[in-house]
């Protein structure tokens, strides 16, 4: 394939997202006049019980998920196919609240309550999908070390050898610096941590299923991810970690009687993992939001007329491929700056004060 092929098929991967909203928003042109940006916008980053794939002649094609509930003011337990509450529909009491985007029931008083809720959705579908790739990955790769055990000349090429490269910049550069000592204590689960949050969000730009979907845009997952450095850093931290923490090397009148820096560092222990979550989140999140505004520019300009509207979408295409491609970077760089602060934080937990002092 000549080098114009290959840049042909990369704008056509960074517009086919594009592509699937304009077909969305086609669709609810037809049916309204105005296009609802804040409905196109969130019904893209927010979950859902459903997996929309494409429309085609007004027909919308899914793949349909588990709602799987339990209430027991509606009996226990109910598992039953998201197509039964498609378009507003109930089924056994429940439905999708137009709010909030959840399965709830009606109660007596007339008042929404959300049931407790453990479906399948279409972020746990897509994290599922992206936990078994990286495994996949990981294996394949494990294979070509177990046929190549013994010391040899041959070294590994193609993506066996970029996945190594990848690897040992991730271990050198991040985790060793930053951990110190006892790197190989944590180095699994950081690795672990860089290639899942990178494989995400690489994913999340990819607009074909399986794919798509945006993961590490999703609060939850982020705070899962956040809440296992929590545990590596304050389950595992050693005794002088925690002396500083209770017991900090400044004036007795700073922590007693009254403990003000132990109460500053306790919350400090609960800021790190805050940060985290929120950095990580917040960073995908907005980065989808704003290409998939500039896709909405074509249809919200539509009205002004051929000229305007027809500049308008060159525009925004031209932004649409800059911003897909700075996403690109950005997916990088996230993974890099959560390994690299969870890296640093473990390694605040694991201090060797009496060694330093002494040195």
């Amino acid at each position: 394939m000549k080098k114009s092929g290959y840049i042909l098929l990369l704008l056509l991967v960074l517009l086919v997202p594009s592509g699937q909203v304009m077909a969305q928003a086609s669709s609810e042109s037809d049916e309204k006049e105005k296009v609802d940006v804040k409905d196109v916008i969130f019904s893209h980053i927010k979950d859902s019980y459903s997996w929309h794939l494409f429309s085609t002649n007004n027909r919308h094609f899914s793949i349909y998920l588990p709602v799987i509930v339990y209430s027991k003011e509606m009996g226990g337990w109910s598992a039953f196919s998201s197509r039964r509450l498609e378009h507003g529909a109930e089924y056994n009491g429940y439905h999708i609240s137009e709010t909030s985007g959840k399965v709830v029931y009606t109660n007596g008083e007339g008042t929404e309550v959300r049931p407790f809720d453990m479906s399948y959705t279409k972020v746990a579908m897509s994290l599922t999908i992206n936990a078994l790739l990286l495994l996949v990955i990981v294996l394949c790769c494990g294979r070509w070390y177990k046929r190549h055990n013994q010391p040899s000349d041959k070294v590994p090429g193609g993506f066996v050898g970029f996945f190594e490269y990848v690897v040992t910049m991730v271990s050198d550069d991040i985790i060793k610096p930053g951990v110190g000592p006892e790197y190989k204590r944590y180095e699994p689960y950081l690795l672990s941590v860089f290639f899942f949050i990178i494989m995400s969000n690489l994913l999340g730009l990819v607009p074909v299923f399986p794919a798509g979907a945006n993961v590490t845009g999703n609060i939850s997952i982020t705070m899962f991810l956040a809440l296992c450095t929590f545990i590596a850093v304050n389950v595992f931290g050693n005794k002088e970690y925690w002396k500083e923490i209770l017991w900090p090397d400044v004036p007795v009148f700073l922590k007693c009687p009254l403990p003000l820096m132990p109460l500053i560092e306790f919350f400090g222990i609960l800021t790190k993992p805050f940060a985290l979550m929120v950095r990580l989140f917040a960073n995908m999140m907005a980065g989808h939001v704003i290409i998939l505004s500039l896709t909405c520019v074509i249809f919200v300009t539509a009205p002004m007329g051929a000229a305007i509207n027809g500049s308008m979408t060159v525009v925004s295409i031209l932004f649409m491929v800059f911003m897909n491609m700075m996403e690109l970077l950005v997916a990088y760089i996230q993974a890099y700056v959560f390994t690299m602060l969870s890296s640093v934080f473990i390694g605040m937990s694991r201090p060797h004060g009496h060694i330093d002092k002494k040195e």
